[in-house]
């Protein structure tokens, strides 16, 4: 067996931990994002955020707005902003889809999470509807008697 390569990059993913929380997902997409060589190397560092980044559909494309990536560390004056709107690369029916489904209303285009396929930067969307605090509730409610039947079924076995 092979040994774990020590020099392997810690941070190919970066997850946004609210999505899940906060919405009901219904559809997914991979998309492509239009970056500058700065922030794919702050990236390949772990140095970005998806807490408050959401997706709009203006002028026939669509933009990730509110994604946080630090400047690079060893950046010169040309330096990237760190909130700037980000164009995101989709296929033409993919963008009517989304487009759709954001002018009907009630649905939101949020980014779950950001990743490296080969060489490229992938971001996975999706399209959701916000969920209610009952409906919060409700999740936490299903997720600790979850946990409770798992603590039983241990200790049987034990």
């Amino acid at each position: 067996m092979a040994k774990p390569d020590k020099d392997a990059p810690r941070h190919t993913e970066i997850r946004n931990s609210k999505s899940l929380r906060d919405y009901f997902v219904d559809e997914r997409f991979e998309a492509g994002i239009q970056l500058r060589g700065t922030e794919v190397k702050s990236i390949r560092g772990g140095k970005a955020q998806l807490s408050d980044a959401f997706g709009r559909f203006e002028k026939g494309e669509v933009w990730l707005h509110n994604l946080h990536i630090d400047p690079y560390a060893f950046g010169n004056q040309q330096n990237h902003e760190p909130r700037r709107v980000r164009k995101l690369l989709l296929h033409a029916h993919q963008i009517r889809k989304i487009a759709q489904a954001l002018q009907a209303g009630g649905r939101a285009l949020v980014p779950l999470r950001m990743y490296f396929k080969g060489a490229l930067v992938k971001v996975e969307l999706a399209l959701a509807t916000g969920k209610k605090l009952f409906d919060k509730r409700e999740d936490l409610k299903k997720k600790s008697e979850l946990d409770e039947a798992r603590k039983a079924m241990k200790f049987r076995r034990g």
